[in-house]
């Protein structure tokens, strides 16, 4: 990991202007500290701006006219863009490919379900720190296809999942293996290529499908490099709008019966028009990535420049992380009070945006209240069924989930930690 690093002054106001709601809520109008990125971003003011120019259109594309032709060139370069922020680019003519759908759980459904319906006889194999779209997807998919389901196991001290945890569960005939890459309760990424590795050299005919939607806002994609069939995200959650999925799918997923309309060529997965609004919005993402990239690099090509951006802001976020857990010699970190516990290793390495504890004298959902009394939204993981099955096995009833995110200031981390001071202090 490279050394952590705080964005400048200057170059942190600039970033923090290119989004909305930064410092205050857009309801009330008053002063707030945005710790709740793990269940939505906040939103890049081009990409919303896109969107509502290009969606105001009444034109189609695939008409003979300007306006159509328009559309069209924004929905080829979209998906370019796409395949460029999954990292497929780079695959050349293998590149698979860019599918939209509702949502990304949506799409991780239909992606598992087409799979599973195709395949031969086999279990369908999951891990219990995986988010419900993909866990209860493969669960449900086995019970209708009448195979087996595996669960794999994460290590509750590390908070994460490792290659070893997957080579233990898969056997030579299991045929969809997912992933979770980065998990929304404990912030800590997984090591995918070798996870990808380890289930190939037991099944190396087994589909592994990603959910990336927790990484997605923390870290450039690079399905080239991981060994995988699909991965998934949620704009919403990467600095874009709401009601949308993305998924990459490459050439032996695209040749898996699917749904399709059959006066079309059997490999389009998408069904019914796109809009070359989602398509916009996500160009104006990456020249954000770009332009970010540009105050790190001397380069000029848009591979460098998307690199360079993304490793700026994990560098960035990690400094926070770290400042959040350490704390300096003004404000305590959260090692430093008694009452918290964090949930995994109290370290940096292998998170990304995430830092979820529990403190001793008050339950996480109440302590939400505290937070927000003082301007500072954060979030509560409960045993609901998006959170139960991971709670459970860390033997908790609900935690506390801080969320980062490279938008974040040092002053914003310092704030929420003279916040769980205070807090403290009328709790003793």
């Amino acid at each position: 990991m490279r050394q952590p690093e705080f964005f400048a002054p200057d170059l942190m106001a600039s970033i923090r202007d290119r989004f909305h709601h930064v410092e205050t809520c857009p309801v009330t109008g008053a002063p707030r500290v945005f710790f709740e990125n793990g269940g939505g971003s906040l939103k890049l003011k081009a990409a919303l701006a896109t969107n509502a120019e290009i969606e105001a259109l009444p034109d189609q594309e695939a008409r003979d006219n300007d306006a159509s032709r328009y559309l069209s060139q924004i929905l080829d370069r979209g998906r370019e863009d796409l395949h460029f922020l999954f990292g497929s680019a780079k695959l050349g003519a293998a590149r698979g490919q860019v599918i939209s759908g509702e949502t990304g759980t949506r799409l991780l459904y239909r992606v598992i379900r087409s799979i599973a319906l195709s395949v031969p006889p086999g279990p369908l194999l999951s891990c219990t720190l995986e988010h419900p779209a993909s866990l209860d997807s493969t669960r449900q998919w086995a019970q209708q296809t009448d195979r087996d389901w595996i669960e794999v196991p994460f290590d509750p001290d590390t908070g994460s999942v490792t290659a070893g945890h997957y080579a233990q569960a898969v056997t030579p005939d299991t045929r969809i293996a997912t992933v979770i890459h980065t998990s929304m309760m404990t912030g800590f990424t997984v090591d995918l290529p070798a996870i990808a590795a380890a289930i190939r050299r037991v099944a190396p005919d087994c589909f592994i499908v990603v959910d990336g939607i927790q990484h997605a806002p923390h870290g450039q994609m690079r399905v080239s490099e991981y060994g995988v069939d699909a991965y998934v995200f949620s704009p919403y959650k990467a600095y874009s709008r709401l009601s949308l999925g993305f998924a990459w799918i490459n050439d032996r997923v695209v040749k898996v019966p699917h749904e399709h309309m059959l006066g079309k060529s059997p490999d389009i997965w998408e069904l019914g028009s796109r809009d070359p609004a989602f398509y916009a919005a996500q160009s104006k993402i990456i020249e954000y990535f770009c332009w970010l990239g540009g105050h790190f690099t001397e380069a000029s090509d848009r591979q460098a420049l998307v690199d360079a951006g993304t490793q700026a802001m994990e560098r960035h976020e990690s400094a926070l992380l770290n400042y959040l857990i350490k704390g300096d010699d003004e404000v305590k970190g959260l090692i430093g009070q008694d009452r918290v516990t964090i949930i995994g290793p109290p370290s940096i390495e292998g998170r990304e945006g995430i830092v979820s504890f529990n403190l001793d004298g008050l339950d996480s959902p109440e302590l939400v209240l505290h937070f927000a009394d003082r301007g500072i939204r954060v979030h509560a993981r409960i045993s609901d069924a998006y959170s139960r099955h991971v709670l459970a096995l860390l033997e908790l009833e609900d935690c506390l989930r801080v969320s980062l995110c490279h938008y974040n200031s040092p002053t914003e981390v310092r704030q929420f930690l003279a916040a769980l001071d205070d807090i403290i202090g009328d709790l003793d």
